[in-house]
């Protein structure tokens, strides 16, 4: 199992099959497979997320770091097996933004004129594509009732930094010109993003020349500059680990002089007081939980509207695995009701601003 990229398409929807199945078995023979209850930092760690850690590791399913194009073939297996099946209800619309893609996501039926969400993909600036996260943006517009707007933004080490950072630059300025084009309201832009896409986010929303609505972040990294607690504590044996941490920044910020641009540590940025409320979800057993909680409290130290979630018992990547087990997809379905709420508050905002 070990040459995952020879994997058919075949052998992948028989693979995530059995891991449905797998999650479909009583509890206690669940348990049985997942093993010892896993107790680290005051926290249990989930029992769907041990399972789901456990069935990865018995199957080979592991996320590579030898090379970039064989680290992404892993996070494309690794994204369609949890996945789960397409979510039905929401059109696609492939765009061409620049030099590289786009897609927009759109509910059926959903008025011209709606909220959009930019959403920036995880995968440590080396990994993930449209398709990785292909089901996660259409949960996101059908659960949220707003269109979302994804982009291939440009990968290291071949475009290493600050290349995805000014393209996801690139994808808010377009979303702006464009609106009427893509039927959103350009005063009511949020941006969010997981992992090195919540970064992305992060970063954008600090050097936007707009207005931004929300910000949803999803165990976002945020500072490269320092080594926090948490990468000591998780970092091996969940999904993320901190082996991977350090390949990745090898490969988006070679050398580490970048470490301490705020375009890549946003964490370091001067001032931070004018962001846009902000939605923090971190995992419990996340190498950057730390780095994640450390940002939610330095935004509400500069009076930013903030709210953090630490999701305890789960790790780095939950937000894809929609297609198994209920507790990846509960703490989605939060991040969404979140997002809603910042949306009504920014609709509401607007609103009196019109009327004054």
């Amino acid at each position: 199992m070990s040459n995952l990229h020879h994997m058919s398409n075949f052998q992948a929807a028989a693979l995530a099959r059995a891991l449905r199945f797998a999650f479909g078995l009583p509890g206690p023979v669940r348990r049985l497979i997942a093993g010892t209850p896993i107790r680290l930092d005051g926290q249990d760690l989930h029992p769907e997320a041990q399972l789901l850690l456990r069935l990865q590791q018995l199957s080979g399913t592991g996320w590579r770091t030898r090379t970039a194009s064989e680290s992404r073939l892993d996070l494309e297996l690794s994204s369609k097996l949890v996945a789960g099946p397409k979510i039905t209800g929401v059109g696609a619309r492939e765009l061409t933004i620049g030099e590289f893609a786009g897609r927009l996501y759109t509910p059926d039926g959903l008025a011209a004129g709606s909220p959009l969400l930019i959403f920036y993909h995880g995968g440590g600036w080396v990994t993930g594509s449209l398709e990785s996260h292909d089901n996660l943006c259409r949960f996101l517009a059908a659960q949220a009732g707003v269109r979302v707007l994804a982009a291939d933004y440009r990968l290291a080490p071949e475009a290493p930094f600050p290349a995805a950072a000014d393209d996801a630059a690139e994808v808010l300025r377009y979303a702006v010109a464009k609106a009427g084009d893509l039927g959103v309201d350009a005063k009511r832009i949020a941006l969010g993003g997981d992992s090195a896409g919540g970064n992305l986010a992060a970063v954008t929303a600090h050097g936007a020349e707009v207005d931004i609505a929300f910000l949803l972040l999803l165990y976002p990294g945020v500072d490269a500059s320092v080594r926090r607690r948490s990468r000591e504590i998780f970092g091996n044996g969940f999904f993320l680990t901190d082996e991977k941490v350090d390949w990745f920044l090898d490969q988006y910020a070679p050398g580490g002089e970048d470490r301490h641009d705020p375009r890549l540590s946003i964490m370091l940025a001067e001032d931070l007081s004018k962001m846009p409320p902000t939605y923090i979800a971190t995992a419990g057993y996340d190498p950057l939980r730390d780095e994640g909680e450390a940002f939610a409290e330095r935004l509400a130290a500069e009076g930013v509207p903030v709210v953090l979630r630490r999701h305890e018992g789960l790790f780095h990547g939950f937000a894809n695995v929609l297609g198994v087990g209920g507790i990846f997809r509960e703490a989605v379905s939060e991040a969404v009701g979140a997002l809603r709420t910042g949306f009504a508050l920014a609709n509401s905002a607007q609103d009196v601003t019109e009327a004054a």
